[in-house]
């Protein structure tokens, strides 16, 4: 999955030109490594900057502390789900999909296995008032994309409760699925996918 434009809350400077953004890309690359392979208290400042090969002073100018590494890291996790979200949403309606959720599960479960840092993270105890904020926007932003698959499937009337509803349950039980099986517990996808099926068919088949 291709990363998009750094947009990082809590940055001391944002970086302009494209060798500081480079270098800034770089320290979020060691910063997930080392968050994969030993978990969120290797972030610290002076962990990072080795790892990234930069020194600590380099580090500070963008992130200032583990919480700055640790919201940086999120931000880009949840702006890469956004973006996979607008995609799907615009292949839906191109595409008029036999079977839009088994699409956009899979999609979603391939994410998830794609970033172990992701799940370390949200799956660890570095959740701050922070994260959890940007975490209910980006429901907010893959709820609108939701939607728009089902208006591109003809739902009918005001789905957008429906929509939120939707990314809540594929939320809940994608996560689910992979606290128990770093891959992804098959049977809980397939339950997933069937709730899932079930509940937009509904909304779908009304008038």
């Amino acid at each position: 999955m291709s990363r998009p434009p750094l947009d990082v809350p809590r940055l001391r400077r944002v970086p302009r030109q494209a060798r500081s953004r480079q270098r800034l890309a770089r320290m979020l690359d060691a910063a997930e490594e080392l968050l994969v392979e030993e978990g969120a208290g290797a972030l610290t400042t002076t962990r990072v900057a080795a790892a990234a090969g930069v020194s600590v002073g380099s580090l500070y100018q963008y992130l200032p502390d583990k919480e700055a590494i640790v919201e940086a890291l999120a931000n880009r996790y949840l702006a890469e789900f956004e973006a996979l979200m607008e995609a799907l949403a615009a292949a839906a309606a191109a595409e008029r999909w036999e079977d839009p959720v088994g699409r956009l599960l899979d999609a979603f479960a391939d994410a998830y296995r794609e970033r172990p840092g992701y799940r370390a993270l949200w799956f660890g105890r570095e959740m701050t008032p922070g994260l959890r904020a940007a975490d209910r926007e980006n429901k907010a932003a893959l709820a609108h994309g939701l939607e728009r698959v089902l208006e591109s499937l003809g739902a009918g009337g005001d789905v957008r409760v429906a929509a939120r509803a939707g990314v809540l349950i594929a939320d809940a039980l994608l996560q689910e699925a992979f606290r128990t099986d770093p891959r992804g517990d098959p049977a809980l996808i397939a339950e997933a996918k069937r709730v899932l099926r079930l509940y937009l068919d509904d909304v779908t088949s009304q008038d």
